[in-house]
C-alpha cells in the first residue's frame, strides 16, 4: 500500500472523514469546496481505492436502526493461511470491515446483515467457506466515539 498522497488527496480525506454533503449533487458540491472539478474528485477517490489507500468510501449506516443485524466477530487464523481466509471473508458483502490484530484472535470483522437472524446464517457460511470457527460477539451496549485521523 502506498501512502503517497498529495495536498488535494489529503484535503479530501481530512475534509470528508466526518461527513459528506447531502444534496442532489454531493460530489459536485464537495469538489467545489475543495477547488477541484467533480470528475477530478471522483477520479482521485477511485485512485485511492485502487491503490488501497482507502478500503471504502461511502456512508455508514446504523444497521440495527434499519432493521438489520450487526455483530463483531473474531477468528484464529494461522499466519500461513491468513491471506486466503482474509480474501474469503472480505468476499462476503455483509462484512463491513476486516482487520488483523496481534493476538491469538488475529482476524476481526464487523458483520452487518439485512435482518438480525441472518447473522447466524452468514457466520455459518463463513465457517464453511474458510474452514475456521467464527467467534460471534454481539454488542450488549453501544457507545459512540467520534474518531477522525488527520492525514
Amino acid at each position: 500500500m502506498s501512502l503517497d498522497l498529495d495536498a488535494i488527496d489529503r484535503a479530501i480525506l481530512n475534509t470528508y472523514q466526518g461527513g459528506f454533503p447531502i444534496c442532489e449533487h454531493p460530489y459536485q458540491v464537495a469538489a467545489e469546496q475543495l477547488g477541484i472539478t467533480e470528475t477530478d474528485l471522483i477520479n482521485r477517490l477511485q485512485g485511492m481505492l485502487d491503490k488501497k489507500q482507502l478500503s471504502r468510501f461511502g456512508p455508514m449506516y446504523h444497521a440495527e436502526r434499519l432493521g438489520g443485524g450487526l455483530s463483531l466477530c473474531a477468528m484464529r487464523i494461522p499466519e500461513t493461511d491468513f491471506d486466503r481466509v482474509n480474501d474469503q471473508v472480505n468476499a462476503f458483502p455483509e462484512v463491513a470491515h476486516n482487520y488483523a490484530r496481534d493476538h491469538a484472535f488475529n482476524m476481526w470483522f464487523v458483520l452487518a446483515t439485512e435482518t438480525p437472524d441472518r447473522i447466524d446464517t452468514v457466520l455459518q457460511e463463513i465457517e464453511q467457506t474458510t474452514g475456521y470457527r467464527v467467534y460471534n460477539m454481539p454488542k450488549k451496549q453501544e457507545f459512540f466515539i467520534g474518531l477522525k485521523f488527520e492525514v
